[in-house]
């Protein structure tokens, strides 16, 4: 999915930086933590290596996403749907298991419930305000799906896995046509050529592992002070974006609590999910108080020019903590949407990968 900050097209760089100074021969023998998660590239990019990952994100469709990719690692079979959906005692792999079951949820009748009556068009009659993040009949789609794979999990129908792993597939399949410019900070005044197509229940990737991951939804700072790792991947907010208010809509589908929504571009309270982050006042002293609370052998943090703080600023930080080193790349900026366009005259953007090898 499209994700501001996303590090899929820098995963080389990445893991070119980690690989300069730390020895991943034995990957097996070491702990990858990510703190800021997001969807979860990288620290997927790194169990594949053969590391034992802990992921981490404030925001409950990024815990989603990441129980998927990185919490589960073991075949998943579904075995308890049989009578539900026949077709899967004939079914021989997980492959096929896979897509019997994502073929029964995108031909459920469609559901009138909270996405479609606060996210489409019908949203009008209930709301008084017409929001256009979906086509009425994507709308409908994704409420029939969400609504059966909470009442399977109800009924232990289907294990803790494969519920995540449906979620995740229905969070990154309803994300494709959405009728927003990227992010959902604001929906588009008439339906793009993507958002008219019918959402599709597409199977997503499970990345096997023998080894045990662990995924969380906390606040970085305070998670920190609790776990350890051999290595920890630092990728904050730059910037004053709040990531619960540009997504809101895949929390509110990833939590299905139903929330009161605000506003034209009906916004859920997010204030228990804000970031010091996105505060130019607040983002030094928390950036310092994560660095002294982590307990790990090399720090790496990401980190672009754009960035609230300065390469100088977080230089000092990284320095109280250990031996220094940097890391950078220019790659082409991504623009989320026309704010951004305006906001950042400059077409590249420097990434800076900070590295500080922890003094025992």
């Amino acid at each position: 999915m499209h994700y501001i900050g996303s590090k899929k097209f820098l995963l080389p760089f990445i893991e070119e930086s980690v690989r300069a100074v730390v020895n991943l021969d034995h990957p097996e023998e070491l702990v990858f933590c990510d703190l800021f998660a997001g969807t979860g590239v990288v620290g997927t990019c790194f169990k594949d290596i053969g590391c034992r990952v802990i992921a981490n994100d404030l925001q409950y469709y990024s815990y989603v996403l990441n129980q998927q990719s990185i919490g589960n690692s073991s075949e998943l079979l579904f075995r308890a749907l049989h009578d539900t959906i026949p077709q899967l005692v004939n079914a021989n792999n997980q492959e096929e298991r896979l897509i019997e079951v994502c073929r029964y949820l995108d031909n459920l009748q469609g559901k009138r419930g909270f996405v479609y009556k606060n996210y489409c068009c019908g949203s009008l009659k209930t709301c008084g305000f017409e929001r256009m993040y979906f086509t009425p009949q994507n709308g409908q789609k994704c409420d029939a799906i969400r609504h059966t794979i909470e009442d399977w999990f109800k009924h232990e129908l289907i294990t803790r896995e494969e519920y995540f792993y449906l979620l995740a597939t229905l969070i990154e399949n309803i994300d494709k046509v959405a009728n927003t410019a990227s992010v959902y900070g604001a929906f588009l005044k008439h339906y793009k050529k993507n958002a008219q197509k019918r959402m599709v229940m597409e199977p997503i990737s499970i990345h096997l592992s023998n080894l045990q991951h662990q995924v969380y939804c906390e606040d970085a700072n305070e998670l920190a002070k609790r776990i350890s790792a051999d290595i920890i991947y630092i990728d904050p907010p730059y910037n004053e974006r709040q990531y619960s208010a540009y997504y809101h809509v895949l929390e509110t589908i990833a939590r299905d609590d139903k929330p009161l929504l605000h506003g034209k571009t009906g916004l859920r309270d997010y204030n228990t999910q804000k970031s010091n982050y996105c505060y130019k006042d607040k983002v030094l002293r928390t950036f310092a108080d994560l660095i002294a609370s982590v307990r790990c052998q090399y720090i790496f943090v990401s980190y672009n020019s754009d960035g609230l703080m300065t390469p100088d600023e977080i230089e000092t930080i990284l320095r109280t903590k250990g031996d220094y080193h940097c890391f950078s790349r220019t790659y082409t900026r991504y623009r989320a949407d026309k704010l951004d366009a305006r906001q950042y005259k400059q077409t590249e953007v420097v990434e800076y990968i900070h590295c500080c090898v922890v003094n025992n």
